[in-house]
């Protein structure tokens, strides 16, 4: 089922795993892809990250009228990919959203790479027969994400234990309607 898949890792950055907007099960969901990705290596799968990438005036921000903290701006540590999956980062395969300080972003496939290029234009090139997805959170950036990759064709699988979420309920409920929306849940 690893042949000819992808991996897409959603916003595992510092301000998601230890910083001001730091989610539940973080720590675990980063070790937890770490030994997916060092399980899979032997069958070359790519990995497509995808980062939250945000100018400091950010209109998601409270200070700006949004909802959230200050969080993953470009440049700042909490913008950062941890520094356990740096070693398998590839700024091709790196897709910044919420760059626009105007524009909100949750899913993976607003982002683009250095070359311009979308999420989705990037997996389609690959052809995958499977997408996998873990990240953070699950209720918000790896939902919109997998919603958007399933309504886009692809097969995805969301690896549950690679997952942390602001709000225990509400992950599980997110879950609950992935599920039914026919992406395919795996532990």
């Amino acid at each position: 089922m690893i042949n000819d898949s992808v991996l897409v890792i959603v916003d595992m950055l510092h301000d998601f795993i230890d910083g001001s907007l730091a989610c539940a099960n973080a720590d675990n969901a980063v070790d937890n892809t770490l030994q997916f990705i060092q399980k899979t290596r032997d069958e070359d799968l790519p990995l497509l990250f995808i980062r939250d990438h945000h100018p400091a005036n950010h209109s998601s921000f409270r200070e700006f009228g949004g909802t959230w903290p200050v969080h993953c701006v470009a440049g700042t540590r909490g913008g950062e990919i941890d520094e356990k999956l740096q070693p398998y980062v590839d700024e091709d395969l790196t897709f910044d959203k919420g760059c626009d300080p105007a524009v909100e972003q949750y899913s993976g496939f607003d982002g683009v790479n250095a070359a311009g290029q979308s999420l989705g234009e990037v997996i389609s090139m690959l052809e995958p027969e499977n997408v996998f997805v873990c990240g953070i959170a699950t209720e918000f950036c790896v939902k919109n994400t997998c919603e958007d990759l399933k309504r886009a064709g692809f097969n995805v699988v969301l690896l549950s234990d690679c997952l942390a979420y602001v709000d225990a309920a509400v992950h599980k409920k997110a879950l609950e309607e992935m599920s039914s929306e026919g992406i395919h849940i795996r532990s």
